[in-house]
């Protein structure tokens, strides 16, 4: 070695002064070229499998750092304090939903409110039919409608029925599922209401619900977290699902479907050419972001994680890879040996439930048993924080159990522009997720809870 060596310094001092001088510019704009590009679009391909293995051995798991804050439903939703509903109503409110179970929750949910706020007895919501979300049922088809009407009595008048003058008609719809802004409820839908004695509404998505007064949010906490039980029915087959894992448990809700990578616009490299085929054909004319745009909402953490991605998280967040996984996820997840390559003691509905029951189930009673096993799970991790995830979180809350978090992705990418990778990579994602557990970011929904300190 020390021989070679040699032999090849003296062939560079040999050579002639002009020769290595151009020898010497070269290597050193490779150097700087290498030094200062940028990070390279993030590929699954990257993480090795078991390159924290080692690293995840040396970390206390993420469950063990002391938490500073807690979320608990606030002392103002009570029935002991409530405030009277008066002897007469302004009408009837239907509550038309749309998208998926847990959007339509939100959105009736909502309704509630605005129902208590405009003094309007509440009618049975309407859940769409959506063959995009291969579903057909219907509301008292995942939730008990009796339990659901005895348990917001006095926050908020439910009937099945309608009064005979007004059961023959539908009713008049008022369109504010778009409004923008400080929406006001009762300058926009209250004149409709006293008008038709009948409506209906989707809830303003960006309505601020912290303005509604305690008795308006008080039916709505009410309703949304302790009247929407599910059918004994579904409860018998959750609870029968619930058994079957073994204990303890993670609940796992993982995103990267198809139409959710599409919708999102990002565009990821490494991905299998079947995966690749299948967003390409639900974008659309949606189009991926290129260039420095991609670079910067990737950056803004719109992107979905991938499975890969998530199991290089939960290593970095030291979660032993022999841990009990149940995979609350929607049909048709990509690239998912990305995590059972590394977590193989993974659970689903279809491998729990029998093959007839899992292909006659419609979407919304699929999601049901995923948010009912979500809320009884050991610990819950999302990979994103949409309308399942802030329900569970908050279901979570209102039980004491605090094993829950969100995977930044906003972190993983900035970390990865930064030129992180392995055990640097992991340690950076170890104290961001840390602050956030400790500090209950996420946990529940501000609008029914309150912090409260440790």
């Amino acid at each position: 070695m020390i021989q070679m060596m040699n032999s090849i310094s003296s062939k560079i001092f040999s050579m002639k002064p002009s020769t290595l001088s151009i020898l010497l510019v070269v290597t050193s704009l490779l150097l700087a070229l290498i030094a200062f590009s940028p990070p390279t679009p993030f590929s699954v391909k990257s993480l090795p499998p078991n390159s924290l293995s080692y690293f995840s051995r040396l970390k206390p798991d993420i469950w063990s750092a002391t938490r500073t804050v807690e979320w608990r439903p606030c002392k103002w939703w009570n029935s002991d304090s409530l405030t009277a509903l008066p002897v007469e109503n302004n009408g009837y409110i239907r509550v038309d939903c749309y998208g998926g179970l847990n959007q339509m929750r939100r959105d009736f949910c909502d309704g509630v409110g605005v129902a208590r706020l405009l003094n309007a007895t509440l009618v049975l919501p309407k859940f769409e039919v959506a063959a995009y979300w291969n579903e057909s049922s219907g509301f008292a088809d995942v939730f008990d409608v009796d339990y659901f009407i005895q348990q917001t009595k006095g926050f908020v008048n439910v009937v099945k029925d309608l009064p005979e003058e007004l059961s023959s008609r539908e009713p008049v719809r008022v369109d504010c599922s778009k409004r923008k802004g400080q929406f006001d409820y009762i300058e926009s839908v209250l004149p409709s209401l006293l008008e038709h004695r009948y409506i209906s509404i989707t809830p303003a998505m960006s309505q601020r619900r912290d303005r509604y007064p305690f008795y308006a949010r008080a039916a709505l906490c009410q309703a949304c977290y302790n009247a929407l039980r599910l059918t004994k029915a579904l409860e018998k087959k959750g609870s029968d699902l619930l058994h079957a894992i073994p204990k303890p448990f993670l609940s796992l809700h993982l995103r990267f479907e198809p139409d959710m990578v599409a919708y999102s616009q990002c565009e990821y490299t490494g991905l299998s050419p079947a995966s690749m085929h299948a967003i390409d054909a639900a974008r659309g004319d949606r189009k991926p972001w290129t260039g420095d745009a991609a670079r910067i909402w990737r950056n803004r953490g719109k992107c979905p994680l991938t499975p890969n991605e998530t199991a290089f998280i939960l290593q970095a967040l030291a979660i032993p890879t022999n841990t009990t996984i149940y995979l609350a996820a929607g049909d048709g997840l990509l690239e998912i040996e990305g995590l059972t390559s590394i977590y193989k003691s993974i659970y689903t509905k279809s491998t729990l439930l029998s093959s007839e029951d899992f292909v006659n189930m419609h979407g919304n009673t699929k999601a049901a048993l995923d948010y009912y096993i979500s809320i009884s799970s050991d610990a819950y991790i999302a990979t994103y924080f949409g309308n399942m995830d802030k329900m569970v979180s908050a279901m979570r809350a209102s039980k004491g159990l605090y094993r829950t978090l969100f995977l930044s992705r906003r972190a993983f990418a900035d970390y990865i522009s930064k030129g992180l990778r392995g055990k640097e990579l992991a340690d950076a994602l170890w104290k961001t997720h840390r602050d956030d557990f400790i500090m209950g970011r996420g946990s529940a929904l501000p609008d029914c809870f309150c912090e409260y300190g440790l």
